[in-house]
C-alpha cells in the first residue's frame, strides 16, 4: 500500500543516495557556483537526455579509510570524485564520465580508477561514443586503504588510448586540468575547454618538485597557450558553451540528420577575388556550403592557413579542410600539414566523408620552413591522404599549385571521388610566375635592361596563366569537371549519396593524438 512505511534498509538506501546528489551537499555545490562554475551532475544532467544517464559506483568513496572517518567519507567523497555512466545525446547512446572537482579538487582516486577501468570496457564492448569531464588535479596521493608504491600498474590509460580510432571520444576541460586528468584529455580525439582552462602534463606541485619553481596553477598552460599550439580544438566562454560545443562534436559521429536551412548557393559566385592575388576569408565559403549553423571550426588559432571543420551538408556529417589565403597565402606549412593529416585520420577513423577546398600556392619553402622539419612533417598530408578510405572530393576555389595541391587532394588531382574545380582557377606543377623565371632563366637572363626583363616575365607568365586555366587543364582530363560554384553544394551532396550506397575497407584503427 502506498502508505506503509518504508523498510529500514530501503530508507538508508535513499538517505545514503540522496548525499551523492546535489541536493544533499549544499556547502559544496554554493562553493562551486561561487567559484563560476557547474557541478559536474549540472553538467551531465545538461548534455545528456532527459532521465538517460545509467551511473556506474555511486556508492564508491575515497580509499581513506584508515585516516577518515567512514561517515566523513560518504558526505565529502561521493563517487570518488568521478561520476561516470552510458546515456544518449540527441537519441545515440553514449558514455559519459566527469571529474567532479568538488571532490578533492577532481583528482584520481583508487576506486575512481577501477571506475574508469570498467567503464573504458563496457565502451569497447557497446562501441559507445564517449564524453569526458576532464577537469582536476591528478593522481591523488592521499588514498591509503590500497596498498601500493607506484600505482604504476593502473590500466585506465592504457584501456582509454586503446579506444583511439574505435569510438570518438571528446574531451571536456574547464579551469584546472593537470597530469593524469590531462592526459585523458590529450588522449581523447577533440579537447573542448573553456577561456580559463590550464591544462599540463604536471601542476604546480610537481613542476615545484621537479625544482623548477613556483608557478601558479593559471599560469601552467592557460588557453593563450594551448590554443595557438594546438591542444585545445574548440574554445569556449564557459561550461554552458562547452556542453553545447560538445552536442554539436558529438552528433557529428552519430548519423545523417535532416538537412534544415540551406543559404543562397549563387552568393558563393563572387566570394573569391578576380584578382589573383588577393586574399580572402574562406570560411564564408565553407558555411554557405554546409547546413545552416551546421560548421565547428577545429583549432582556429593553431596554424590557421590551414583550416579544418566539422558540417553537415545535406545532412550527412562530413569532414572539410580548405586554405586559407589570408595566412601564408595559403601554402603548406609543417603546422599546417601536421594539423590537416591527423584531422584526416579522424575523418577516416569515423567515417566522415572529406570535402577538400583547394587554394594553395604549394608548400612554404626555404631555410625557415625547413627549420620546420617541413620534409617529415610536410609529407604527413599525402601519407594521411593516400590511407583515406572514406570519400574524398576536391575543389580547387582559385588555385592548385604543385605538391601542395596533390597533397591536399589526397596525393593526385585522380585520387579524390570527384575533382572539380571553379571557372576562375588555375592550376600547374608549380607558382606560375617561379616557373616563368626558372624555365626562361637563360632568355631571361640574357635580357640587360631591368625593366625590359620584367615586362618579359609578365608576357610569359599571362601566356602561362592562359594555359594553366582550370577549363583548358579539363580539356586534358586532368580534373572531372568545371562547376558553377553554385552547383558545388550540389555536386558534394549527390557524390556522397552515392559513394554511401558502397561498403568501404575497414580503416586503421588508429587516431594521432596530435
Amino acid at each position: 500500500m502506498p502508505d506503509e512505511p518504508l523498510r529500514d534498509d530501503l530508507t538508508e538506501l535513499l538517505r545514503r543516495r540522496a548525499l551523492t546528489q546535489d541536493a544533499g551537499r549544499h556547502d559544496a555545490v554554493a562553493r562551486r557556483h561561487a567559484a563560476g562554475g557547474r557541478t559536474a551532475r549540472e553538467n551531465i544532467a545538461d548534455l545528456v537526455d532527459a532521465g538517460s544517464f545509467v551511473e556506474y559506483g555511486r556508492f564508491a568513496i575515497a580509499a581513506q579509510r584508515q585516516r577518515r572517518a567512514l561517515d566523513d567519507l560518504i558526505e565529502r567523497t561521493p563517487a570518488d570524485g568521478l561520476l561516470a555512466g552510458t546515456a544518449r545525446i540527441g537519441g545515440a547512446a553514449c558514455a559519459v564520465l566527469s571529474y567532479d572537482y568538488t571532490v578533492l579538487a577532481g583528482t584520481q582516486g583508487a576506486l575512481g580508477h577501477r571506475k574508469k577501468d570498467r567503464l573504458f570496457e563496457i565502451i569497447e564492448r557497446m562501441k559507445l561514443p564517449t564524453v569526458f569531464f576532464a577537469e582536476g588535479g591528478g593522481g591523488r596521493p592521499g588514498d591509503t586503504d590500497i596498498p601500493t608504491v607506484s600505482s604504476l600498474e593502473v590500466r585506465a590509460f592504457a584501456l582509454w588510448a586503446g579506444l583511439s580510432g574505435l569510438v570518438p571520444r571528446i574531451a571536456v576541460v574547464k579551469g584546472r586540468c593537470f597530469a593524469g586528468n590531462a592526459v585523458i584529455a590529450g588522449a581523447a580525439d577533440l579537447i573542448v575547454a573553456t577561456q580559463d582552462s590550464s591544462i599540463g602534463m604536471g601542476g604546480p606541485a610537481m613542476i615545484a618538485g621537479g625544482g623548477l619553481g613556483d608557478v601558479a596553477p593559471d599560469d601552467v598552460g592557460p588557453i593563450s597557450v594551448q590554443a595557438p599550439n594546438g591542444v585545445v580544438d574548440v574554445v569556449v566562454a564557459d561550461e554552458a558553451h562547452a556542453v553545447a560545443a560538445t552536442k554539436k562534436l558529438i552528433g557529428y559521429f552519430t548519423g545523417i540528420t535532416d538537412s534544415g536551412p540551406v543559404s543562397d548557393q549563387t552568393a558563393l559566385r563572387t566570394m573569391i577575388p578576380e584578382r589573383a592575388r588577393r586574399a580572402y576569408p574562406v570560411a564564408p565559403i565553407i558555411e554557405t556550403l554546409a547546413d545552416t549553423d551546421s560548421v565547428t571550426f577545429l583549432r582556429e588559432k593553431f596554424a590557421p592557413e590551414m583550416v579544418t571543420a566539422l558540417a553537415r551538408i545535406d545532412g550527412r556529417p562530413v569532414g572539410i579542410i580548405a586554405n586559407n589565403t589570408m595566412v601564408m597565402a595559403g601554402a603548406i606549412t609543417a603546422a599546417a600539414s601536421d594539423k590537416a593529416a591527423r584531422f584526416l585520420q579522424l575523418c577516416n577513423a569515423f567515417g566522415l566523408p572529406v570535402v577538400s577546398l583547394v587554394d594553395c600556392p604549394g608548400y612554404m619553402v626555404g631555410p625557415a620552413a625547413e627549420a620546420e622539419a617541413l620534409v617529415r612533417r610536410g609529407s604527413r598530408l599525402l601519407v594521411a591522404g593516400a590511407a583515406l578510405t572514406v570519400p574524398l572530393i576536391a575543389v580547387i576555389l582559385r588555385r592548385g599549385y604543385g605538391l601542395g595541391a596533390q597533397a591536399m587532394c589526397g596525393g593526385s588531382l585522380h585520387e579524390p571521388l570527384l575533382t572539380v574545380a571553379w571557372p576562375g582557377a588555375h592550376l600547374g606543377p608549380m607558382g606560375l610566375e617561379g616557373a616563368v623565371r626558372l624555365g626562361l632563366r637563360k632568355e631571361l637572363e640574357a635580357i640587360a635592361d631591368d625593366d625590359e626583363r620584367e615586362r618579359a616575365v609578365r608576357a610569359a607568365t599571362a601566356v602561362a596563366e592562359e594555359n594553366a586555366r582550370a577549363l583548358n587543364s579539363a580539356s586534358l582530363f586532368e580534373i572531372d569537371d568545371v562547376i558553377d560554384p553554385a552547383e558545388t553544394r550540389g555536386l558534394i551532396a549527390a557524390t556522397l549519396a552515392a559513394a554511401a550506397q558502397h561498403d568501404r575497407p575497414a580503416p586503421p584503427r588508429f587516431v594521432d593524438t596530435w
